[in-house]
């Protein structure tokens, strides 16, 4: 019986061969390595990925698609299949704490959130391969002064190095989506590229910064930091968030240790 895709679970099964060969060609799987894919649904490129003898783990929200994973791959020992939300999944747990690479065709109505919780593991994750919506990628990869430079790129590129690869037209999909979307590797780094006294004060301070696009440091900051404090680190208080390069985040950021 046919699987109809279920749009509360943002799914767009990749269909085209061409695009899937290029998929894990680009991946290039290798025997030994800890793969974990997440959202396999159909298996398009699980069963490539399950025939390179990686060590396999398939991540399936969907218990009905779970099912037809586990009868596919589960009895040969192909591929171990996990039922459960990649929002919350503490991947650690499912490599029982090894370096793992991970690769997907990520739902695009969660893209971002979902974005965030992987870059908890990035200490264990040797690489990222994701399909994901056009323009999410080209926030990731977006550069400072850049109307697509936003929260999304100021922590993306803190934790990686983003190389979008290459783009996926929607009849490569069933069902079609209404957007275009494109292939990106994602390499965390080995160093930080700036040093981060306090990552939840970062966090909270590049989530503040953003949160009104059009005010100034001075108003988005109120409360953080007051002007003296951000002139202390050369930054213009009456300048936008957008204007700020990841180091200048990094020294807001460092201002504000001793409070958290």
């Amino acid at each position: 019986m046919e699987h109809r895709a279920r749009k509360r679970f943002g799914q767009n099964f990749l269909t085209d061969p061409q695009y899937i060969q290029r998929i894990v060609d680009t991946i290039n799987p290798a025997a030994g390595e800890v793969l974990l894919e997440i959202g396999p649904g159909q298996a398009a490129i699980s069963k490539p990925l399950a025939e390179s003898d990686a060590e396999l783990h398939l991540l399936e929200i969907d218990r009905d698609l779970a099912a037809r994973l586990q009868a596919r791959f589960g009895a040969g020992g192909r591929a171990e299949v996990h039922t459960g939300d990649a929002l919350t999944v503490d991947f650690s747990e499912i490599t029982h704490g090894r370096p793992f690479r991970l690769v997907g065709n990520l739902p695009y109505n969660i893209s971002t959130p979902l974005l965030f919780h992987v870059l908890q593991w990035s200490e264990l994750i040797i690489d990222m391969h994701f399909m994901l919506q056009q323009e999410v990628v080209k926030r990731m990869a977006a550069n400072p002064g850049t109307k697509a430079w936003g929260r999304l790129s100021v922590m993306c590129q803190y934790y990686c190095e983003i190389t979008p690869l290459f783009d996926v037209p929607p009849e490569a999909f069933s069902p079609s989506p209404k957007v275009q979307s494109s292939f990106v590797k994602l390499v965390p780094h080995k160093q930080p590229p700036v040093l981060i006294n306090d990552l939840p004060a970062f966090r909270r301070l590049v989530s503040q910064s953003f949160s009104m696009r059009r005010k100034t440091l001075r108003n988005c900051l109120k409360g953080i930091l007051d002007d003296q404090q951000i002139e202390s680190v050369g930054i213009d208080p009456g300048g936008r968030a957008e204007t700020l390069g990841l180091a200048q985040f990094a020294d807001l950021s460092n201002l504000l240790e001793s409070d958290t």
